[in-house]
């Protein structure tokens, strides 16, 4: 039997790899990708992509939050300057029903407190 999935909450938090530092003319080479290139060991270089793979999949789940979080913030009706969805949805790029449930997603965030919020 499967194992149920367990609700958000309780998962860890990934950490990501740190990601090397690349220079201006290493990130102006379009052939350069955080050395991967010059890896020439496939066990190595399967190793280091897919580090590279989880540490941009963290940071992508990170900055939704962080997202969720300002447009629920910039919703607040108890802001004097606060925004309408349509307004977030045009400043994040995206549509309005999307800009609703980022809305409510930081609104649950933050209710849930700093366990789960950014």
């Amino acid at each position: 039997m499967a194992e149920p999935e367990r609700p958000r909450t309780e998962q860890p938090r990934l950490r990501p790899v740190p990601l090397i530092f690349e220079p201006a003319e290493a990130a102006g080479d379009p052939e350069h990708f955080f050395d991967l290139e010059s890896i020439e060991d496939p066990r190595e270089l399967l190793a280091r992509a897919t580090e590279l793979t989880l540490a941009f999949r963290a940071a992508t789940d990170r900055s939704v939050e962080f997202q969720a979080v300002a447009a629920a913030q910039l919703a607040d009706p108890r802001r004097f300057d606060r925004l309408t969805t349509a307004d977030i949805a045009e400043r994040g790029g995206w549509t309005e029903d999307y800009a609703k449930k980022m809305v409510e997603f930081g609104r649950d965030l933050l209710r849930s407190g700093s366990e789960q919020a950014p």
